[in-house]
């Protein structure tokens, strides 16, 4: 967007000046993590960037690292635990997430307010903290290291993310056509799976990504409650770095680096969507 052509000199000084510090903000942010990606083409085993590589010569560049990923035993049981993780945490976190936001959507739902501070709790509460209480409640009951525990630990993180980002669909939610639906004779079954999932689903989605997100970059329950067979990819980074410190730590980096962002970008064009179904954009 273009000053504006009746901006005074102020003005004009101002809408230049936030532009750079939100740019050296955005620099600051993203600087340390972009330094990983040329890294991880390094072709010695060091965390630095050889003169080789400062003077772009081809012989200081190198896939062996990734070469060492995709071959390593270690390094492929990790990424299929992540997923296999993942993928269970958030498909909990989505559904749990989706029916408490649909309650609390309610104006009639009494202690909304309350509610929504326990859900949102494990987002405010320490990480070790959470962590520490599950490890003992989980030992108690028999699901310390074991992938069923490790998932409801994911999915008791990842079900805020779908709470807000549903709620925040649900705020602009017109429920005159479930009164509709109801009035043309539609069960209530059949009016959310026709009626509401169809217009919230972006928001379910967005939600669903954030708690993939997060189960997949967490290490601190994992170093809790996880035992070797369920040794996941920050958790191996996480012990390649204490143990043996290698380059192909940074070519991990990269590919997570690579999947975050492409979520991402996923929940823009799912956000654009939606406010474009809720007529906010064009």
């Amino acid at each position: 967007m273009a000053v504006p052509t009746y901006a005074g000199p102020l003005e004009r000084t101002w809408y230049y000046a936030f532009r750079f510090i939100c740019a050296l903000i955005f620099f600051f942010l993203i600087a340390p993590i972009l330094v990983v990606v040329p890294l991880s083409f390094n072709a010695e085993p060091y965390f630095t960037f050889t003169r080789e590589m400062l003077t772009f010569d081809p012989d200081g560049y190198s896939l062996r690292w990734y070469r060492d990923f995709w071959t390593s035993d270690s390094w492929m049981s990790s990424i299929r635990n992540s997923f296999l993780i993942a993928t269970g945490a958030t498909v909990v976190a989505t559904v749990l997430g989706t029916l408490a936001a649909l309650g609390l959507s309610r104006s009639h739902m009494p202690f909304r307010a309350t509610i929504m501070g326990i859900l949102i709790s494990p987002m405010i509460v320490p990480l070790i903290i959470s962590a520490a209480g599950m490890f003992f409640f989980y030992s108690r009951i028999g699901l310390a290291q074991t992938y069923l525990g490790i998932i409801l630990a994911h999915a008791a993180l990842g079900t805020p993310f779908v709470v807000i980002t549903v709620t925040a669909t649900l705020s602009g939610f017109d429920y005159s056509l479930t009164r509709a639906a109801a009035n043309l004779g539609a069960d209530p079954t059949t009016t959310f799976f026709k009626v509401t999932m169809p217009l919230i689903l972006p928001g379910v989605i967005s939600g669903a990504l954030f708690a993939f997100i997060t189960s997949l970059d967490e290490v601190v329950i994992v170093l809790f409650l996880a035992s070797v067979e369920q040794r996941t990819i920050p958790r191996e980074m996480w012990s390649g770095i204490r143990e043996a410190i290698s380059p192909t730590i940074l070519a991990v980096a990269t590919i997570l680096i690579t999947i975050s962002v492409l979520l991402l970008v996923s929940l823009e064009f799912l956000r654009r969507r939606n406010e474009r179904l809720r007529g906010i954009r064009e």
